[in-house]
């Protein structure tokens, strides 16, 4: 019983997600995310107490999600630190095209929008992100070693990298096309490289 309780809750998780990538936390009513997940109106509140819990504990799975994908991203024998990293890079420009709305960022989805309106969601992506950027300043440290990206201090690249693809992911919303992260990438091998900026 215990894990079909489980596997309810998750469900309901990866609808709510789905929806939310795509059309935004405010604009999703709960209504909608279990109708999606075909789970009876009144099960919401067994399993969430609020919509802001259903928001945070999203945010939680979804990072969970992205930390196991970066474990395969990130494991060595993938190659030197500098492909691995252009490998996560590559990933993020296939999975934030336009039409690949499922696989949206929830960072870039959720940052501006519930920032202001919940801080356990504030928080929770706070969290996340810089669990991120701690994995990608391990890559940066591994190349390094490697010899494949110039030394550097890998925390602040880190920083300075995700901080760089968050914007370029938001610009290219607001274009509607990828101009933003191709240019972001070739930054991003510039950096790594220290051939200067392009």
């Amino acid at each position: 019983m215990k894990s079909e309780t489980s596997a309810t809750k998750q469900q309901i998780l990866d609808s709510g997600y789905q929806l939310i990538a795509s059309k935004g936390f405010s604009t999703v009513g709960l209504a909608q995310i279990l109708q999606y997940a075909g789970v009876p109106k009144g099960s919401f509140y067994y399993y969430f107490k609020s919509k802001e819990q259903f928001g945070e504990e999203l945010i939680l799975s979804y990072f969970k999600a992205y930390q196991l994908a970066l474990d395969e991203l990130f494991d060595p024998s993938r190659g030197t630190g500098y492909t691995r990293l252009m490998g996560y890079w590559q990933r993020w420009v296939e999975t934030q095209s336009a039409d690949c709305a499922e696989q949206k960022c929830l960072v870039v989805k959720l940052s501006a929008e519930v920032a202001d309106l919940s801080e356990p969601m504030r928080l929770a992506l706070l969290h996340g992100s810089s669990r991120i950027i701690e994995r990608l300043a391990g890559c940066i440290e591994a190349g390094i070693g490697d010899g494949s990206i110039v030394e550097m201090p890998a925390a602040r690249s880190a920083e300075l990298l995700y901080h760089l693809w968050l914007g370029a992911s938001l610009m290219s919303k607001l274009q509607q096309n990828g101009a933003a992260m191709q240019r972001t990438l070739e930054t991003t091998k510039a950096l790594l490289k220290n051939k200067g900026l392009l």
